[in-house]
């Protein structure tokens, strides 16, 4: 036994009495190991605690069997449904997944695509939204690196994407609360001119337009998917001549933003204001109140970006068009008939 206490393949093939080269391919699934030797193999491997040498088997495949999966903001729970699936399908390849966090700061963009470069990772699932703009990759990535864009799109980049259909999702949002009666409905947009931010202002413009419903000035505000925006941008939405009676943020975290600013100024949530997100993040049905949403197959997105990575890495290349996948609407507590309307009714 080694020094180090670890089992080697020539401990095994010495307790057996086989040789190394035997050992070796029983325990890498080669199918050129025949029973009962096959089992004896496994079985002692399995008594004494054997585990493979990675990194002296990826000095062989030049592989490190870790992949990154790249975030723009590791704290937002969004991404662990979509880390769920990714490390599933990873799991079940041999791979390990890193979590890379950029905070929107490209040099860090720019170190994890260095790191893709420089061997550290075999791939990633890029989830920003950007490609780095810093130095080197102004001009596009080298050498074909294997990216998958999960959800956010970039283009002209000829990467694979896994997305939603975000602009009719975000129709569907607005088109439930013209449902309810709302005629005085604002957005809070993601970060533009990002393109899943444009496409759900699109869907939100979309679904105003059929309904031949104005957008007064002053009712689109831009946020930034965080839920310090969400409260800003509700009250100056709430401070306008002819507020809303309704809001559709591009994401949960700013629409639990918009839901505890507009507590602070003692409007009810939502009998005086409806508060629409968009993602459905776990904490939306334990929010107060539970929080109406578009809901994303996450998990499905994180294993179909991984799966469509394997077929890359593996030589099997990509898909030519976008994967879709379908989202829902999820009702619950945070929307309802504007309180104008009501009174109107009993009037």
């Amino acid at each position: 036994m080694a020094p180090t206490g670890r089992v080697k393949i020539t401990d095994i093939a010495d307790k057996l009495g086989v040789s190394p080269a035997t050992v070796s391919r029983a325990l890498s699934d080669s199918g050129l190991v025949a029973e009962p030797t096959l089992s004896r193999i496994r079985e002692a491997a399995a008594a004494m605690n054997y585990r493979p040498n990675v990194s002296a088997r990826n000095l062989r495949t030049r592989r490190s069997k870790a992949v990154l999966m790249v975030v723009r903001d590791v704290g937002n729970p969004f991404y662990l449904d979509v880390l769920k699936g990714v490390e599933a399908a990873a799991r079940e390849a041999g791979y390990a997944v890193l979590m890379g966090n950029t905070e929107n700061d490209p040099e860090r963009e720019t170190g994890f695509f260095d790191m893709l470069r420089d061997g550290q990772a075999d791939g990633m699932v890029l989830i920003t939204g950007q490609m780095p703009q810093a130095g080197r990759y102004k001009e596009g990535l080298p050498d074909n690196l294997p990216v998958v864009v999960a959800l956010e799109m970039i283009d002209g980049t000829g990467l694979p994407h896994i997305q939603i259909d975000n602009r009719a999702a975000a129709s569907d949002a607005v088109q439930h609360l013209i449902g309810l009666g709302h005629t005085r409905i604002a957005h809070i947009s993601g970060p533009l001119p990002e393109q899943m931010s444009e496409l759900r202002l699109r869907g939100y413009r979309d679904a105003m337009e059929r309904a031949g419903l104005p957008i007064p000035e002053g009712y689109e505000q831009r946020g930034d998917y965080r839920l310090v925006s969400g409260k800003r941008l509700c009250c100056a939405l709430m401070d306008l001549p002819q507020p809303p009676t309704a809001i559709f943020a591009a994401n949960d975290e700013m629409a639990f933003g918009v839901i505890a600013a507009a507590h602070e100024r003692g409007l009810a949530v939502p009998g005086d204001l409806s508060v629409m997100g968009f993602d459905d993040i776990y904490l939306s049905e334990a929010f107060q109140p539970p929080l109406t949403t578009i809901s994303q197959p996450r998990a499905d997105v994180g294993r179909a970006a991984m799966t469509v990575l394997l077929d890359i890495l593996d030589g099997r290349g990509a898909p030519d068009q976008p994967i879709i996948l379908p989202t829902t609407l999820a009702v619950r507590g945070s929307t309802a008939a504007p309180q104008i309307l009501n009174q109107r009714r009993s009037a």
